[in-house]
């Protein structure tokens, strides 16, 4: 297998343990009575325990929680249905308002996130887009990082100025193009780190620390990285949000998003999430927690994996550049060592030859699907310029390379992946076409 590199796996590094409060809505108190309000569940797990056991609460005595496929929930009494209909988060009145299923996924996620609560939604979109429509009202300037999502983009620029909201883009490498975008009054930055496709980091820390010092709440998309790498509360982060759909989920066949945060912002936007609706359902729910439970075996893979790629790709000669954070040749690398525990196993890369050869190595993989998302258990390589045709730039540094090539490594052998993309890079090769 020449050139093909397999990183040896560093040995397990124990964590700083931090502890935070969980606020639990809705708790059982034994003899079969649940009653509305608060129990305080002190979190002090590791991750691969919080995964199993985060729940414990919510679960009621069950191993396997059930699927409570309900759409509405009877009343004991007058008093009873009261209380579950003015009490966020009740998970036995309507299916907006909540479910088991979505109790017990949300707690979780919010031990994971080292949050209060979290509030999963139908998609990741319908995550972020109930929180802008939670936090922001007509005549709001926000500030969004130039590299990001092309969802939250299109939603902070497009939709969102339709109602009065203007969006002043900076790029998160220099923070000093943060501070001067708060000279405007400003209601919220929102921040993307790892980004996708190109891999930027966003110093966590010095980009809250100033949004904070301007009044601003910060929002961040903590897809790419999951909360095993990297936890942005602990840097300052306000609100943090994911497509569940992704690593969360991890086998691409649920649609989900989850948003974390302290129990008073959670709620508010939970009030926001029951008028709009994008509920999860019960089912999706249900598997969703079921993907989480194995999220920190799978992130160790992913973590592996992507690192093992990123250095094979790297020391290719056919390959003119790499973006990814767990490379010392990042220009970010430092920064992404500090805040990351992990670099996951999103990847992207230029190969000689222009879009024609991308796409010809594209045909010639073998264990890597051509597909919209990423995160799952199987490898998935595109070309974003592709997946995105048609998009209007913001500025030149918005446009990405129509060669660019973005691959979300799955948990397969590394050393397969790597001979897949040897093989792929050699087929498609200008003298081969």
């Amino acid at each position: 297998m020449s050139g093909c590199v397999i990183v040896p796996v560093a040995a397990p590094t124990c964590r700083n343990v931090t502890t935070v409060t969980r606020v639990v809505g809705l708790h059982y108190l034994g003899e079969g009575i649940r009653t509305a309000g608060s129990v305080k569940v002190t979190n002090v797990d590791r991750p691969a325990t919080t995964v199993i056991h985060g729940d414990v609460v919510a679960r009621h005595g069950a191993v396997v929680p059930p699927i409570e496929q309900a759409a509405t929930f009877g009343a004991s009494s007058d008093e009873a249905f009261i209380a579950q209909a003015t009490t966020p988060f009740a998970d036995e009145f309507y299916v907006r308002y909540g479910t088991p299923n979505h109790t017990q996924v949300g707690e979780v996620l919010a031990a994971l996130e080292g949050g209060e609560r979290a509030l999963v939604t139908a998609s990741g979109m319908g995550a972020i887009s109930t929180l802008a429509l939670s936090i922001l009202q007509s005549g709001d300037h926000v500030i969004l990082q130039r590299s990001t999502y092309p969802g939250t983009t299109d939603l902070l620029t497009g939709l969102l100025h339709r109602f009065g909201v203007t969006t002043t883009l900076v790029n998160q490498r220099d923070p000093a193009s943060l501070h001067q975008a708060l000279q405007i009054p400003t209601a919220a930055v929102f921040l993307e780190t790892p980004t996708n496709p190109r891999l930027d980091v966003t110093d966590l820390r010095a980009f809250s620390d100033m949004a904070h010092h301007a009044g601003a709440v910060v929002v961040v998309d903590n897809t790419v990285a999951t909360p095993i790498n990297q936890r942005p509360l602990e840097w300052g982060a306000d609100l943090v949000w994911h497509s569940a759909t992704k690593y969360l989920g991890g086998h691409s066949d649920v649609s989900a998003g989850v948003i974390v945060g302290s129990n008073e912002l959670v709620t508010a936007l939970w009030r926001t999430h029951k008028t709009l609706g994008a509920v999860l359902g019960p089912f999706d729910a249900w598997l969703l927690l079921r993907g989480i439970r194995t999220l920190d075996v799978r992130m160790q893979r992913h973590n592996e994996n992507g690192e093992a790629l990123a250095t094979f790709l790297a020391a290719h000669g056919d390959v003119t550049q790499v973006n990814y954070p767990g490379l010392s040749t990042h220009p970010q690398y430092e920064l992404a060592a500090r805040q990351m525990t992990g670099f996951s196993s999103l990847l992207s890369f230029v190969a000689r030859g222009g879009v024609e050869r991308a796409d010809r190595l594209l045909d010639a993989l073998r264990l890597s699907v051509r597909a919209a998302s990423l995160g799952g258990v199987h490898s998935i390589a595109t070309r974003p310029a592709a997946m995105w045709h048609g998009r209007v730039a913001h500025a030149d540094d918005d446009l990405v390379d129509e060669a660019l090539i973005r691959v979300s490594v799955g948990i397969e052998s590394s050393r397969d992946v790597c001979l897949d993309f040897e093989q792929a890079l050699a087929v498609s090769s200008s003298h081969s076409a």
